[in-house]
């Protein structure tokens, strides 16, 4: 797999909490590449959003188990999880 900043940052998690929090705490979130470590989340929103990064928080989110028929049980994909808080300078338009 090739890593480069356009691979690591999946796509931004737009919810209800993560708004709020955008707004009071500039903080963004979004579903990173499961390889990516903090240095290199912090490098491909810099040079994506031209931001600076103050903190990135990282968290591995286990799938969860579904009913994929009457009597068949799956699951969900595992994901990686990035919250990126900007310098108070900066912020990122989403939407």
């Amino acid at each position: 797999m090739k890593d480069t900043i356009y691979t690591t940052i999946i796509r931004p998690l737009v919810t209800e909490k993560g708004v709020e929090h955008s707004q009071k705490l500039n903080a963004y979130a979004f579903e990173v590449a499961s390889w990516a470590n903090k240095q290199q989340v912090r490098e491909a929103v810099e040079k994506i959003y031209n931001v600076k990064v103050v903190e990135v928080r990282t968290a591995n989110r286990k799938g969860k188990p579904r009913r994929v028929r009457w009597n068949q049980w799956g699951a969900t994909r595992h994901w990686k999880k990035a919250v990126v808080v900007l310098d108070s300078e900066y912020h990122i338009d989403l939407f």
